[in-house]
């Protein structure tokens, strides 16, 4: 059986970059909600000769993940699931954004465990804001009811959330949301390793990406306080992530790593910028 990898956000910047790398050992699913941006993706990446197909999906419907993983899975062994899709505050709303990037996270991870077992690794990417963000924020006790009802736990965010002025919600709901994906990830490795699969997450910088492009007028206010002062490259964490997910790495889990070129070191957050 052919080795799967799966990457969500694949139509673009970091997750079309991963593609790139993984090719040369996997065939590739890109996933997104935009299939004229998949479509535009797939024509790139066989023009370069790499084996891929596009497969529509909005992590933040349930049925939608789990049509995906049932076609992954027939397709080859699903070795690798890089899960790059998120939403930024730029994007949207407070619910879409904890619907993308912290229930989505826990549709791709539970209808992936399913299909997926020894030698594999799920990659969660969360971001250098669940560190920005001030700790006293974090509604820690509530991330537990993700665990039995997804909508109970967005629901439970949700109220959390509309406490702050109006005009900070959507940060807050960023933050709080990439804060999640750690924890979460983490919860995952724990349960997840009994079938021989690893989770890893990870939390970028600033990179040169459409969604960066997006960021850009706010990140550039941290750029000075980063030890590599400037934004990352796509392929530099598309290295990141592929090194990640490779089976040699097999005794990697339960953990996550900071990419954002030593931004988080420096001590800044979002208060004091």
């Amino acid at each position: 059986m052919k080795n799967i990898c799966v990457i969500t956000g694949g139509g673009s910047g970091m997750g079309l970059e991963t593609a790139r790398i993984m090719a040369s050992t996997h065939y590739i699913i890109i996933c997104g909600r935009t299939v004229q941006k998949l479509e535009s993706a797939v024509k790139v990446l066989r023009e370069e000769g790499i084996a891929c197909e596009a497969f529509p999906c909005d992590v933040a419907d349930r049925n939608s993940v789990e049509r995906l993983a049932q076609h992954a899975k027939e397709a080859g062994r699903v070795q690798a699931l890089i899960h790059a899709a998120g939403m930024s505050p730029h994007m949207g709303d407070v619910e879409a954004i904890l619907s993308t990037n912290a229930v989505g996270t826990i549709h791709m991870n539970t209808a992936f465990y399913k299909i997926m077992g020894e030698g594999s690794c799920i990659l969660d990417v969360s971001s250098m804001s669940a560190y920005l963000t001030p700790s006293f924020i974090m509604p820690r006790k509530l991330y537990k009811y993700s665990m039995e009802d997804p909508s109970v736990f967005l629901h439970k965010m949700m109220r959390r959330i509309r406490i702050f002025p109006a005009a900070a919600r959507a940060g807050v709901a960023y933050g709080i949301s990439k804060h999640f994906v750690i924890w979460y990830s983490k919860q995952c490795a724990l349960k997840y390793g009994e079938k021989g699969i690893r989770v890893v997450c990870v939390s970028p910088g600033n990179f040169e990406t459409p969604m960066g492009k997006l960021e850009q007028e706010e990140a550039d206010k941290f750029t000075n306080h980063a030890a590599i002062k400037r934004f990352g490259k796509p392929e530099e964490i598309a290295f990141l992530f592929s090194s990640i997910v490779d089976e040699r790495n097999s005794y990697l889990t339960g953990l996550d790593i900071i990419c954002d070129g030593g931004l988080v070191a420096s001590g800044v957050n979002a208060f004091t910028r």
